[in-house]
């Protein structure tokens, strides 16, 4: 399985700014969700491509961080650490979607995973049993009266 680019993550300083100079710049849209704790982040729709979000995080640097599908947050984070990355967040949850880590490679690039919530899968419906015919029914009774005959 490749590990295709998910979702591109803006960490600022000033969310307003940056949604206006994107806004201005390409045909995105934004949106505006709750994050909870008084925090919003803006969900970003390229349109076709991968689309992503940005959100205010003091402290952090200001940077477009990529996310990598992975199938194991938590293994694949292990494996990055020994591979050498320094880990800045360890596998956290986003509630209904899904878990992320984010850490700096060996050369000091920042990158993200992401492993999706798996959905629920639908109930198969059972097959529904084919009317026997009068012939079917007739075959059927034939055999067990047979069966229901003395063997001697």
């Amino acid at each position: 399985m490749g590990n295709p680019f998910v979702h591109i993550e803006l960490t600022t300083s000033d969310v307003g700014k940056a949604k206006s100079f994107y806004r201005s710049l390409f045909d995105w849209k934004l949106k505006d969700v709750p994050m909870g704790g008084g925090q919003t982040y803006t969900m970003v729709d390229v349109g076709n491509g991968t689309g992503g979000g940005m959100f205010e995080m003091p402290g952090a640097p200001i940077a477009w961080i990529p996310y990598a599908a992975v199938s194991d947050v938590a293994r694949s984070t292990d494996k990055a650490r020994s591979l050498g990355a320094t880990i800045l967040k360890e596998k956290s949850e986003v509630p209904g979607m899904g878990w992320f880590s984010i850490f700096k490679d060996p050369t000091g690039a920042m990158i993200a995973l992401w492993e999706p919530m798996p959905k629920s899968m639908p109930k198969k419906a059972k097959p529904k049993k084919k009317a026997a015919s009068k012939a079917e029914v007739k075959a059927k009774k034939t055999a067990r009266r047979r069966e229901s005959r003395p063997s001697w």
